[in-house]
C-alpha cells in the first residue's frame, strides 16, 4: 500500500435505525439487526474512504459494547478489522499501528447531554467524565486520544448531538446526520439506504480534505475526574495506585501523564464498575 493508513471506530448507538437499548445490547431480541445494520454503514464509509483514495490501507476498529458486534465475513475484504477486548487504546485500537486519519461511524453524545438518543460515556457505571475540568464524552476521549498520536478527526455520523459534539471540538471535520434526537429513546431518522449514501460521500469528502483538519492535542500532564455510579466501585477505584476520591462519595480523580494514559485510567475505571460488590 503506498496511500494513506485510515482508521474508522465504529459503535453502535448514533447508527440510522437505531434508538433503543434493546437494540444495542447482545441479549436483547434486536441486536442481530442492529449488527447488519452497523456492518452496512462502516462498509459505506469503506467505499468512501477507497473512493477518495484507492490504495488507501483501512482498519475497522469495533468499537461498540464487547467489541464483538461487526460481522466479519460481511465486513468489506479491503478492511482489516481489530475486534475483542480488553485492548490499550479501546474504542481507538490501531491508532499505535500508526494512521493519518479517523473517522468515528455510529457515534453517539456524551452522558448528561439530551436530549440526545442512547447518550452515555463508556457505560452505565459512569456518570460524567471530566478533562482539566471539561465535561467530555467519548467523542472527545477519542479525539484527544488520536490527536496524542497525531491523527486529526475527520468525520463522524450519529445523530445532530453527537454531529454538533464533534463539530464544537473539531470544526473542520464533516458530520453526518443519520437521525435527528427526540429524547434517549426516540429520533426522525434516516432510511439505512439513505444513510449509507450519505456516509459514502461524506467520508470521500473527509479523506480528500483530512490535511485541513489539525488533529484534536491536550497536553500533559492531564488531570482527569471520573463521576461514577456506584460508590463501591470509588471504594475499589482507590486501591489502584495514583486514584484517589474526591470529597463526596462518588468522584475518583487521577492525573495522566498523557492523553493514552489518561484514556486507559478511565478504561479501567469502567472495569472496575462492572465488579459487583460482595
Amino acid at each position: 500500500m503506498t496511500g494513506p493508513t485510515v482508521l474508522i471506530s465504529a459503535d453502535m448507538e448514533g447508527i440510522s435505525g437505531i434508538v433503543h437499548p434493546t437494540e444495542t445490547n447482545p441479549d436483547r431480541y434486536d441486536y442481530d439487526r442492529s449488527r447488519r445494520l452497523m456492518t452496512a454503514e462502516v462498509n459505506a464509509a469503506i467505499l468512501g474512504v477507497l473512493e477518495a483514495e484507492p490504495d488507501a490501507a483501512v482498519l475497522v476498529a469495533d468499537a461498540h459494547g464487547p467489541f464483538r458486534n461487526l460481522l466479519p465475513e460481511e465486513l468489506d475484504r479491503r478492511a482489516r478489522l481489530v475486534r475483542g477486548q480488553p485492548r490499550p487504546l479501546g474504542m481507538v485500537a490501531g491508532l499505535e499501528l500508526g494512521a493519518d486519519a479517523l473517522l468515528l461511524v455510529g457515534y453517539h453524545a456524551r452522558a448528561g447531554s439530551g436530549p440526545a438518543v442512547l447518550a452515555h460515556t463508556m457505560s452505565g457505571a459512569v456518570l460524567d467524565v471530566r478533562l482539566n475540568g471539561r465535561p467530555t464524552g467519548e467523542i472527545g476521549l477519542n479525539a484527544t486520544v488520536a490527536g496524542r498520536f497525531g491523527v486529526p478527526v475527520v468525520l463522524l455520523s450519529g445523530d445532530d448531538v453527537a454531529c454538533a459534539e464533534l463539530r464544537d471540538l473539531v470544526p473542520g471535520a464533516v458530520t453526518v446526520e443519520v437521525k435527528h434526537a427526540l429524547g434517549q429513546a426516540a429520533a426522525v431518522t434516516l432510511h439505512p439506504g439513505e444513510a449509507q449514501e450519505r456516509l459514502r460521500r461524506a467520508a470521500t469528502t473527509a479523506v480528500r480534505q483530512r490535511a485541513q483538519v489539525p488533529p484534536l492535542t491536550l497536553p500533559g500532564p492531564i488531570d482527569v475526574e471520573v463521576d461514577l455510579y456506584s460508590p463501591a466501585t470509588v471504594d475499589l477505584a482507590t486501591l489502584v495506585p495514583g486514584f484517589a476520591r474526591a470529597p463526596g462519595a462518588r468522584t475518583v480523580t487521577f492525573t495522566g501523564r498523557d492523553m493514552a494514559e489518561a484514556y486507559r485510567g478511565v478504561q479501567l475505571l469502567v472495569q472496575l464498575g462492572q465488579i459487583k460488590p460482595g
